[in-house]
């Protein structure tokens, strides 16, 4: 079946099927999280972004292989509300960007900075430091060898302008990370946000101004 990107709470898992990289999209929570499963079609090797709530529902679509790693995108609560039953159930190793750990109430073994590699089997993902919506936040670069990148953002990036910011100086910054550090990609990389339906870098680019004008 084609991928949607479109999953709703309570509802069934959507399945981005790349040639080395298996992607389980489901939503969990009363704020309509997104988490994501990511499987290495080689080693088979899992790895899971934003244990964001109801671990029964994340561990049912984990299943019997377990993950090796699970990464947080940042610090805000609703991101993190199923992590400590994950991580008691699989022994997975954590991640999170080096800012915004403290924030975390589950121990991180491996603080992130920019430009960090994390590994899920034998498939690479590049950790980018985005300034704006937290201090720590991180989006995860899977630049695929046979295809275009897929980004997953958290709150940083969604469809219709970036995540929110509370200051100006905020809002800048987490623009300028983003036009530094993802735009700078091409106009087919997939968005994976961590709310809501998936987007294109090619669909959001020309409206770059027009969030620069209105400030969020």
């Amino acid at each position: 079946m084609t991928y949607s990107g479109q999953v709703t709470v309570g509802g069934p898992a959507d399945v981005h099927e790349l040639k080395d990289l298996m992607i389980t999209k489901i939503a969990v929570g009363p704020m309509d999280n997104n988490a994501y499963l990511l499987r290495c079609r080689t080693t088979d090797e899992q790895l899971l972004i934003d244990a964001a709530n109801d671990a029964h529902t994340l561990l049912g679509m984990i299943g019997d292989d377990g993950i090796a790693s699970v990464v947080t995108t940042h610090q805000h609560g609703d991101h993190w509300q199923a992590l400590a039953a994950v991580v008691a159930a699989t022994r997975a190793r954590t991640y999170a960007g080096r800012d915004d750990a403290e924030g975390i109430p589950v121990p991180t073994d491996v603080l992130v900075d920019d430009g960090d590699v994390i590994r899920v089997g034998r498939v690479e993902l590049t950790a980018r430091h985005l300034v704006g919506h937290t201090p720590g936040s991180i989006a995860l670069v899977y630049d695929d060898p046979h295809g275009h990148p897929h980004v997953f953002t958290g709150d940083c990036l969604f469809p219709g302008g970036p995540g929110r910011t509370t200051r100006p100086e905020d809002f800048q910054s987490l623009m300028s990370g983003l036009e530094a550090k993802v735009f700078a990609l091409p106009d087919e990389t997939w968005i994976y946000p961590g709310h809501g339906n998936d987007t294109t870098l090619g669909a959001e680019r020309p409206h770059l101004g027009e969030w620069h004008k209105r400030g969020w």
